[in-house]
């Protein structure tokens, strides 16, 4: 069936969103630039904020939280959140980065989150992140294609086709030139790619940059129906929360709650960090935002036990060559409408009242969803709802956009699902539960 014409805008968007996101930062600097836009103001936590109606965010390392308060916003006012992530499977740049042997070059990488390795072999891969110098100041780096995870010809291991096993030590090392690396700096290299500044690569004092796929976003299949990008766990929850929020910012009701994006760094590597989900930033945030209204202790505990968290991270769609490994009644597939993900072990924190909630807006909104279940042989993982309603006490659903390929430098989703998402947080955003 032909793609719905919104979906494909939609899908054309996420794929520029993806583009210019190849790090965290610089997933929440793109985010940024599409609030100033729309009309958004950024805030300093180091200063204090007026509160009042209207779009507000914060930048907090590769973490941002935005958000609409409706004109008649008050103390006990609650939030409607939808909680994603800006991080991906990767790897990460080491200290002494530059390294080699026998006369190639190559990059000190370490493994950050649960990648499929062998999804990045013989790609061309590029350094993206963070420079921070040693007065303080910051600055994005990306190079472009410049890096290699080179596979051995099958000549050389002629039993590769029965069994790929790759030591993230040994294994594990780009290549992006031939030298000496004595005579090679990594660190200049970053430092002459950053946009719009001019970097002294000595006063770099810290960074934080990963490797990221540079292979553009493709639409393909049959009907044109399938996507295909690096970091869709979890940019299409982000980029789908950032559309619905400035939509719903020119559209918010006066009396409605005030809508949140809370988009987290760290998830995949367990969000304990200061702007992972185990962290106090949206703690934080929330009781400014309350506190901006005049609130009290009591009035602030009012407004969290009146919101909803709306975490929203990739899930799995029914793999055709795979089909054993999942639950034998619930095989989502692709353009079918997002996940309602359920763990009887909460690893996934919907429970009844919220999927009832969830069918309710998806029902409202004219898009269908799926619901998953794990194969009990095969534990799923889990996401930053259960963490968000643990320390918040804020009720939470877990739903996603259902993918092939998770965790490969190369993921594979419907080109509906994106939008699909984003039309029913849009509706989430405006609706007291």
């Amino acid at each position: 069936m032909p793609t719905n014409a919104s979906a494909a805008e939609h899908i054309k968007d996420l794929g520029e969103y993806v583009s210019a996101s190849p790090s965290s930062f610089h997933a929440v600097d793109e985010a940024a630039r599409r609030l100033d836009a729309a009309g958004f103001t950024g805030l300093n936590e180091l200063e204090p904020w007026s509160g009042g109606a209207g779009g507000y965010y914060v930048i907090r390392d590769g973490a941002l939280i935005a958000w609409v308060s409706p004109e008649n916003a008050g103390p006990a006012t609650g939030f409607n959140i939808l909680g994603a992530h800006t991080d991906s499977p990767s790897f990460k740049l080491k200290p002494k980065p530059t390294t080699g042997k026998f006369g190639w070059l190559q990059a000190g990488v370490e493994v950050y989150g649960g990648p499929l390795l062998n999804s990045w072999l013989d790609r061309e891969l590029q350094l993206a992140g963070r420079l921070v110098m040693r007065d303080g100041t910051q600055h994005l780096t990306a190079t472009g294609p410049l890096l290699r995870f080179p596979q051995l010809a099958i000549h050389l291991d002629r039993a590769v086709n029965e069994g790929l096993t790759l030591s993230k030590q040994q294994h594990m090392n780009p290549i992006f030139g031939l030298g000496d690396p004595a005579g090679e700096d990594l660190l200049g290299l970053l430092a002459s790619r950053v946009k719009d500044a001019s970097v002294d690569a000595a006063e770099i004092g810290g960074y934080d940059v990963v490797v990221a796929d540079t292979q553009a976003p493709a639409v393909f299949g049959v009907n044109s129906e399938f996507f295909a990008s690096g970091r869709l766990d979890n940019l299409s929850s982000t980029h789908a929360g950032l559309v619905a929020l400035i939509a719903h910012a020119g559209s918010a009701p006066a009396d409605g709650p005030i809508a949140v994006l809370a988009a987290f760094d760290h998830e995949e590597i367990g969000s304990n960090s200061r702007s992972g989900a185990c962290g106090p930033i949206l703690e934080d945030i929330l009781a400014r935002i309350s506190d901006g209204f005049g609130a009290s202790v009591s009035q602030r505990r009012q407004a969290l036990s009146a919101s909803f968290c709306v975490s929203a991270d990739a899930g799995h769609a029914v793999h055709p060559n795979y089909a054993e490994r999942h639950d034998p009644a619930n095989r989502p597939l692709l353009n079918r409408g997002p996940l309602l993900k359920i763990n009887a072990n909460q690893r996934y924190a919907t429970d009844a009242t919220g999927a009832a909630f969830w069918a309710r807006l998806c029902a409202e909104s004219g898009v269908p969803y799926q619901e998953f279940v794990s194969n009990n042989d095969i534990p799923c993982g889990s996401t930053i709802g259960p963490l968000t309603a643990t320390r918040l006490g804020i009720r939470t659903v877990d739903v996603g956009v259902p993918l092939l390929s998770m965790h490969s430098a190369r993921e594979l989703c419907g080109v509906e699902d994106p939008y699909s998402l984003a039309r029913v947080t849009d509706l989430f955003f405006a609706t007291a539960m």
